[in-house]
């Protein structure tokens, strides 16, 4: 299979010789590849491919897979082999490290950091960009554990002098100081965390029923079909009855002559839920979000939506101080346009941008406290990017194998909090980060977060999907009042209204989904000896989930 994504489309592609433009050995040579539509020659193409993808005894005019080639008659062209997409997420680095040149051109150039007039040589240089840990950060570590510089000093095994040379800035912070930090203090070292919160791909040419089978692989009776009128939709797959995870598309209709007509284009959402459902699903194919996200491509999938949240699970960020900064205009963004909703009781939330991109600061721990819910995570920040962003942040990751780095170099280049007034005459002038910005006191917890954030983990965090939720609202709500009904003698009325209850079709194949996915796990289970039920509850590193023992569950 070969893709063009300059037309989007499915080619034959014919091998045609190589072209080397030098004498050393490289393991991303030139090809030049012919690509045929219909069985007719339609372009010839030089290709750059990784050396994996040319066998031994290939001959001209053989035919050669490719997977995706992406590029421009400008830039060239490149190709990721079906061989790179089965992988192992160890081996991208290294697969994608001839792609590294293409991340600064075109449309891989998210954070814009050099203007025209600016020398292309610091384009690179600046392409991540965050701030390196420093001594401010250590003294606000130590001043959010309540500690003394010698007790801090004494804990982490370093003389005071030390300690006090690197919090001046005298000092440089050495890695074997940063280890004896996060040994002394391990709740530090995963003080934050990455994860997706929130996936919308769109299919052009495929119905609900072939991403259901062939992209999500997930079992088609666990889905409740109902029409719907959202997103000019007219019909919906949700799992499990419950809208988290679900996919919408178009109902079958009849023409004059009685021909059924099928209109394909199709939508997956994931909610925030969702994310965390589906990563059991993933769990259970040995896939990583990467690795599923190059299989959507496979079969044209562009992204609508991408969330990326950065937890904060050790309470570095305060929220009645964001919000604070927030209303004294304290800070900065590339966008000025700004909204604060909530309160201190009830949880803040803080929104900066406009879609198709937003970043979002809110307080997790009281908001799950409003839906019932428990959390480790103290307050998020998400990245809400909307189709062309959510595309580059994806081709971003596939290229260089770095998304913790780009989210974190994407939150400090479009938003600053300060610890002083910012005079509003000095953000008209050019260069207003470089030139004013950086010159301002900046607010110690969101500069520790961005610094931290470099180092964090890309993690998902498995759920099993059940009526748990149906469960959980009816054991805070109904059974008191039940119980109510029961003492005052009224129990035997609730008996016979629930023998004599109807349940909608929705509710029939609700319990059907359930029974079906209880029985086969339970299958799994027994077969396959997997009895830790405590599984789905941890947090996976995206990098080596793989190597965990997978059960061999239905999906």
């Amino acid at each position: 299979m070969t893709v063009l994504a300059e037309t989007n489309q499915f080619y034959s592609a014919t091998f045609l010789g190589t072209t080397q433009h030098g004498l050393a050995y490289t393991n991303t040579p030139l090809i030049k590849v012919g690509l045929s539509l219909h069985g007719e020659l339609q372009t010839v193409k030089t290709v750059k491919v990784n050396g994996n993808q040319l066998s031994n005894n290939l001959k001209l005019g053989d035919f050669i897979e490719l997977g995706i080639i992406k590029g421009d008659e400008l830039n060239g062209y490149t190709a990721i082999s079906i061989d790179a997409i089965q992988a192992d997420d160890n081996n991208y680095r290294k697969l994608f490290t001839g792609l590294e040149s293409l991340k600064n051109v075109g449309k891989y150039q998210l954070l814009k950091l050099v203007k025209n007039d600016e020398k292309e040589d610091n384009a690179m240089e600046d392409f991540i960009k965050a701030p390196k840990l420093q001594g401010l950060h250590i003294k606000t570590i130590r001043n959010m554990l309540n500690l003394k510089q010698t007790e801090f000093a004494e804990k982490i095994g370093v003389s005071g002098s030390l300690l006090s040379y690197i919090e001046i800035g005298s000092k440089p912070i050495t890695d074997e100081f940063v280890e004896k930090m996060y040994t002394a203090f391990p709740d530090l070292k995963n003080a934050l965390d990455l994860q997706f919160d929130w996936v919308n791909i769109t299919f052009s040419d495929m119905t609900g029923e072939q991403v259901i089978n062939d992209v999500m692989h997930l079992k088609p009776e666990l889905f409740l079909e109902r029409s719907t009128t959202q997103n000019f939709y007219t019909r919906e797959f949700a799992f499990a009855g419950e809208k988290n995870i679900y996919v919408q598309d178009f109902e079958p209709t009849t023409d004059e002559h009685g021909q059924d007509e099928q209109k394909t284009g199709t939508t997956m959402y994931l909610t925030g839920q969702g994310t965390r459902l589906f990563e059991k699903a993933l769990l259970e194919q040995g896939l990583t979000w990467k690795k599923f996200f190059v299989r959507a491509k496979r079969f044209k999938g562009t992204f609508s939506r991408l969330d990326i949240a950065i937890n904060d699970n050790w309470g570095l960020l305060d929220m009645d101080e964001i919000i604070e900064a927030t209303q004294q205009n304290r800070f900065w963004s590339k966008s000025r346009s700004f909204a604060i909703h909530g309160n201190n009781q009830d949880g803040w939330t803080a929104n900066f941008g406009k879609s198709p991109f937003v970043i979002r600061i809110y307080d997790k721990q009281k908001e799950q406290e409003q839906k019932g819910l428990e959390t480790s995570i103290k307050n998020r920040v998400e990245l809400e990017l909307h189709a062309d962003r959510a595309e580059q942040v994806i081709s971003e990751w596939f290229e260089n194998d770095n998304l913790v780095e780009y989210t974190v170099s994407i939150l400090y280049t479009y938003l600053w909090f300060v610890d002083e007034p910012i005079d509003e005459e000095e953000l008209k002038g050019t260069h207003v980060r470089e030139r004013y910005i950086d010159s301002l006191k900046t607010m110690p917890a969101w500069s520790l977060l961005t610094s931290l954030g470099q180092s964090m983990k890309f993690v998902r965090e498995p759920k099993e999907q059940s009526v748990d939720s149906i469960l959980s609202w009816i054991m805070k709500y109904v059974v008191p009042s039940l119980e109510v009904l029961k003492k005052t003698g009224h129990w035997h009325e609730v008996i016979e209204a629930m023998d004599k209850a109807n349940l909608s079709p929705e509710q029939e194949k609700l319990i059907k989904a359930n029974l079906v996915n209880a029985i086969t796990n339970s299958k799994a289970n027994l077969e396959h000896g997997n009895l830790n039920f405590d599984k789905q509850q941890r947090k996976y590193v995206e990098e080596t989930a793989e190597l965990e023992k997978k059960a061999n569950l239905p999906f």
